[in-house]
């Protein structure tokens, strides 16, 4: 019975076919919209690490300014001192933990034909990569001592690996970084968490870095230091001076691995406060917290609230449509009542009536939603190309958000079509008959 149901339906829709394309072409314009501002903040607000989100956490200490609070008081400084990234990178009460923060240089080739390449790169320690489950193609990350002998050793990404070396193992090559000599230790596959939880500072979606090496090597000049920097006191000359103000430019994370590790840890940062006080440090009130990675992509508010906006907009778009739509499917049924009149004194029911105009307005839903995921499809790759970097990656559509839209544009039709279908089953056979 449902394929005869289909194959009326189809007759019926090729039969007013001007009326059906209308139909078609409002739901895909609503379903389209829609799918394109849901799935960009479908991807931005997409956990990036969901099988250890919850025991990877970010430190923040509020050092900050008691006269001139941090963001109004209401958050603690999102980066940390040197002082305080390296104390508490000392004192290692967790499980892992690492200091990030960006850097760049100047990588110059062992082929003399080889242009020097300008590049992106980031200085952390050694629990870095088994932290944040960096993938390896060849080597690995180096280890504590690495940091501690402050080694001038050296991961490369994927892509400038292949510029450098072809895409060949070069683990245990040597590259020249701002005239220091590195060793390759490891090449990282592909890998770009969005959002870049880890150091969200001057970008969530921005790419993974192409070099990484220890943080150790910043105070040594080895390495230059880049991104966000805020200072809310003056410093003297030097650049030992900087590594001892109150200047925020880095970020602390720790992984710990159960509730109890938690709250040890949030003991011993309090603790370490209080001892900072005493020295004249952190005349704020004590507000030190431990923010998982989506508490931490919540708070800041990674998803912009015009990209929220957006979205609300696009669903009432979509709710105009179907009214639309509501109206486009009231006229046609109700120019079939001599038909449907003509069907009830032939013994069909109601029920059979209902159920075969329910199958054609989800038949129109489905053909509009294969016309909205197209156009969702040229919207994301607009905004792709007007937004450029900023959304490399968030503007694809994947198979969770495909089968969202044939849902959204199927369930949202067949509602659209309950009441022309009820208006339809009310024709009065009798009236029909007399009129015709």
């Amino acid at each position: 019975m449902f394929n005869y149901y289909i194959k009326v339906a189809w007759v019926s829709i090729m039969r007013h076919w001007g009326l059906s394309l209308l139909m078609v072409c409002a739901i895909g314009l609503g379903i389209g919209a829609t799918m394109t501002t849901v799935t960009v903040n479908y991807l931005m607000s997409a956990n990036p690490i969901p099988h250890k989100s919850e025991q990877l956490f970010n430190v923040q200490l509020d050092s900050w300014d008691a006269n001139d609070p941090f963001d109004d008081g209401q958050n603690p400084p999102t980066q940390m001192t040197y002082i305080d990234s390296t104390n508490l990178f000392k004192a290692n009460k967790a499980f892992r933990q690492t200091i990030t923060s960006q850097s760049y240089g100047v990588i110059e080739s062992q082929d003399p034909e080889m242009r020097p390449l300008f590049v992106s790169g980031r200085a952390n320690t050694a629990d870095f990569f088994p932290m944040f489950d960096v993938p390896f193609i060849y080597g690995s990350g180096w280890d504590d001592s690495a940091d501690q002998s402050k080694a001038q050793v050296v991961v490369l990404s994927k892509v400038t690996n292949d510029k450098l070396f072809g895409g060949e193992n070069s683990v245990g090559q040597s590259i020249r970084l701002d005239g220091n000599v590195f060793k390759v230790v490891g090449v990282i596959d592909n890998w770009q968490p969005k959002p870049r939880f880890y150091d969200i500072s001057t970008g969530a979606f921005d790419d993974t870095a192409d070099y990484f090496a220890p943080f150790s090597l910043v105070a040594e000049e080895k390495l230059k230091r880049s991104g966000n920097t805020n200072c809310w006191k003056p410093f003297g000359d030097g650049f030992q001076a900087f590594l001892n103000s109150e200047c925020i430019w880095n970020s602390f994370w720790v992984e710990l691995r159960n509730d109890e590790e938690k709250a040890n840890y949030q003991t011993f940062i309090d603790a370490y406060v209080q001892e900072q006080k005493q020295y004249g440090r952190f005349p704020r009130p004590l507000d030190n917290r431990l923010s998982t990675v989506t508490e931490w992509l919540e708070n800041q508010e990674v998803v912009a609230d015009d990209a929220q906006m957006m979205m609300a907009m696009s669903f009432m778009f979509l709710v105009v449509c179907l009214l639309n739509t509501i109206g486009l499917l009231l006229a046609k049924f109700l120019g079939k009542a001599p038909e449907i009149g003509l069907r009830q004194a032939l013994g069909a029911s109601k029920e059979t009536l209902f159920a075969q105009y329910i199958i054609e307005s989800g038949c129109i839903g489905l053909a509009g939603g294969i016309l909205g995921l197209a156009l969702a499809y040229l919207g994301l790759n607009a905004v792709e190309v007007m937004y450029g970097d900023y959304m490399q990656g968030l503007a694809t559509l994947d198979v969770n958000m495909i089968v969202l839209a044939m849902l959204m544009s199927l369930v949202s039709t067949i509602i659209a079509g309950l009441y022309p279908t009820w208006r339809a089953c009310k024709v009065q056979p009798a009236y029909q008959l007399k009129c015709q």
